[in-house]
């Protein structure tokens, strides 16, 4: 028999004998990016950007040092005392500003705010300079003398209720109607944690003043979009007072009463120390920023530990 034969297989054409084509490319998938929120372009800008703050006793102490990292933080300022030395302060703000790449929209203006007439003076000028301010910082204030309250006389008693309570009180009296009309703004108050100070309780009430106020107000105001928080701060380090508030201790005796304050104060703190200038300003800077949107009728004490 003859050999099998095999059919001969067909030919494929050079189409068929192509390599496999690749499978067809998959389309990407995209993770889902996260919604940036109003608190990530505080990031970005600082926490203070596009707002323009009012600070009050701006001319040195924790009302300077809140201007100047406000200013670093993105705020325009008004800036209120009854000494001119507050355009020293305007002019160290603009020069921060300026070394962060942007300019700063400033004001200053004078007033005495122991009086109704000196806060209403110091916002119309805000607004006539600038516009009406985002967010006022009430930090004028601070004990003058320091004494047994028994040795206190009348007149230096309601010349410290003057010092650091109504400063306060005027100034929110001041910005909250048209603060209300906005339906938008922030006031912070610079209390203290001396309310269980010694030696001082002339200061000591006007200061539980500055905190009831501040929760009371709040209460009112919070269903017109408006905030009112305040700090109370513990002993800070601070450069000597270039405008005294006061003649000072003038005998031994006074002296003496006067590191008690000092004493007690230290003691008091959790870390047996003063804070400085910017540990006070940066949680004031915090609490009028968006970052603090839901914080209100809060005194925040900044005394190492010590409540008040």
């Amino acid at each position: 028999m003859p050999p099998e034969t095999r059919a001969e297989e067909p030919q494929r054409s050079e189409q068929q004998r192509t390599e496999p084509q690749p499978r067809a490319e998959q389309p990407q998938r995209t993770e889902p990016q996260p919604q940036r929120t109003a608190q990530d372009a505080l990031i970005d800008h600082g926490l203070l950007a596009g707002k323009l703050v009012l600070i009050t006793g701006a001319a040195q102490g924790i009302g300077r040092e809140t201007a100047l990292l406000a200013a670093a933080q993105g705020a325009d300022l008004i800036l209120s005392d009854r000494s001119d030395l507050v355009a020293e302060t305007e002019a160290e703000a603009t020069a921060i500003a300026d070394a962060r790449g942007r300019s700063l929209t400033s004001a200053t203006v004078l007033g005495d705010l122991e009086t109704w007439e000196g806060a209403e003076h110091v916002v119309t000028e805000a607004a006539q300079k600038v516009r009406f301010p985002d967010v006022c910082v009430n930090a004028v204030g601070g004990t003058i003398w320091a004494k047994p309250y028994e040795l206190y006389e009348p007149d230096r008693i309601e010349a410290e209720i003057r010092r650091s309570l109504f400063p306060t009180m005027w100034m929110c009296r001041a910005v909250l109607p048209e603060m209300k009309s906005r339906g938008a703004g922030t006031i912070v108050n610079v209390s203290s944690i001396a309310t269980r100070g010694i030696n001082r309780v002339p200061y000591s009430a006007a200061k539980g003043g500055v905190n009831a106020l501040t929760a009371s107000l709040a209460v009112e105001a919070a269903e017109a979009g408006v905030r009112v928080v305040a700090t109370a701060p513990g002993g800070t380090e601070a450069p000597e007072r270039r405008i005294p508030r006061g003649p000072g201790a003038e005998t031994e005796e006074e002296q003496g009463w006067f590191r008690d304050v000092v004493t007690q104060t230290t003691e008091s703190s959790l870390f047996k120390r003063y804070g400085t200038l910017a540990e006070q300003a940066w949680p004031i800077v915090f609490l009028a920023s968006d970052a603090a949107s839901y914080v209100n009728g809060s005194v925040l004490p900044i005394g190492g530990g010590d409540q008040g």
